[in-house]
């Protein structure tokens, strides 16, 4: 069974929508992110390139140096120029990321659906689910997807900042994103 780490383990990080995910802002460099993760304990151990999806061309993945070889926390996807443009948090051992007071990585799904809901209906923004029924916002710029931890599911959130790059959030989803269980 995959490792789920509590709570109270996890990095904590605010989501400010189209801007920022904890120290990783849309738009810096690998190096730059490389730079904002190590100041929160994470390194980068894994770069693929020539990823094949549009203009994404990296594939960035962060982890803390004790936990080399297990599941990626953080992967981050820069486009052809070196700009971060996704950035994707597991669901089992990434950071907790708030928007306002929702917790969107680690959650149960299908409450999640339901206070994301909740949150842009109260902002007047349209209520969204991907083809594959996965809660998403392009204001809010996230799709989260669920990702499966024994016999529960929880959620695995990707912020995006699409960026005239492509046209929608689900139009950014790396495939290796779609292909996380």
């Amino acid at each position: 069974m995959p490792l789920i780490i509590n709570e109270t383990e996890r990095a904590h990080w605010r989501y400010d929508p189209l801007v920022s995910v904890g120290p990783l802002r849309f738009g810096m460099s690998h190096e730059q992110a490389s730079e904002a993760m190590e100041v929160e304990g994470f390194i980068c151990d894994a770069i693929q390139t020539g990823l094949g999806h549009g203009r994404l061309d990296r594939r960035a993945e962060f982890r803390r140096p004790e936990a080399l070889g297990g599941a990626a926390p953080v992967i981050t996807y820069f486009l052809d120029e070196d700009t971060l443009a996704v950035v994707a948090v597991d669901g089992l051992c990434g950071p907790q990321v708030r928007l306002g007071e929702l917790r969107l990585a680690g959650q149960l799904p299908s409450e999640l659906t339901e206070r994301v809901w909740d949150y842009v209906t109260e902002r007047g923004m349209d209520r969204t689910l991907s083809v594959e029924g996965e809660v998403s916002s392009e204001h809010l710029g996230f799709l989260v997807r669920a990702q499966e931890a024994g016999e529960v599911r929880l959620s695995r959130p990707i912020f995006v900042n699409c960026n005239g790059w492509a046209h929608t959030v689900h139009d950014c989803i790396p495939v290796p994103e779609w292909n996380v269980r």
